[in-house]
């Protein structure tokens, strides 16, 4: 099924295009690989980025802030960086380029979203406690997407690198791994010395 990809925020999009015609930020940015590019780059398939502050388990839904919005940023066939946008008191303003990991695994992640049976608004999900970032993919299509919180039938995929025992790029429905990552956050209980 496809994806059903929200749409960024126009001034956050503006934002990202400014900056990518910007010698200078280009140019400044830690990216080889951007800096390198051949040929004309453009941002595409812009993610919401949410931050799961506290993990909640089982007991109800998880709350999530939205962080801001990230675009892959592609050359060619492929994608050479990521642009970060953050939502400042006057709007939505380009944060930072950034390549790595992350960037080939959320291509990666995506296209394996986009063989599963079922639609998805994909999102991206951070959780930062265990330096974790994920493709969130609801299933509400409609959604707004700067807004909700992981329902129980949503499919998290870790990116990678993920946390040590947490497989990354294998689907997890939210119901089965936020209890896991909850566990991964309880600190063991001091025994009692009789």
């Amino acid at each position: 099924m496809p994806l059903h990809v929200p749409p960024a925020p126009a001034p956050a999009l503006r934002s990202v295009l400014t900056a990518l015609g910007s010698p200078t930020a280009v140019r400044e940015a830690r990216t080889p690989s951007l800096r390198a590019a051949q040929g004309p780059a453009s941002p595409e398939l812009p993610l919401p980025v949410h931050v799961l502050d506290h993990i909640t388990g089982t007991t109800g839904p998880s709350p999530t802030r939205l962080a801001g919005w990230r675009f892959l940023v592609r050359c060619g066939d492929r994608a050479v960086a990521a642009a970060d946008t953050m939502l400042t008191p006057d709007g939505w303003a380009f944060s930072h380029f950034f390549e790595g990991p992350y960037v080939t695994s959320t291509e990666h992640a995506l296209r394996q979203a986009e063989s599963l049976p079922k639609a998805y608004q994909p999102r991206l999900l951070s959780v930062p406690e265990l330096y974790m970032l994920t493709l969130w993919l609801h299933g509400d299509v409609t959604a707004d997407a700067a807004t909700g919180h992981p329902a129980a039938d949503d499919i998290l995929v870790p990116l990678a690198p993920a946390p040590p025992g947490i497989a990354a790029h294998r689907p997890h429905r939210v119901a089965e791994l936020l209890p896991v990552l909850t566990l991964r956050l309880t600190p063991p209980r001091a025994t009692l010395l009789a």
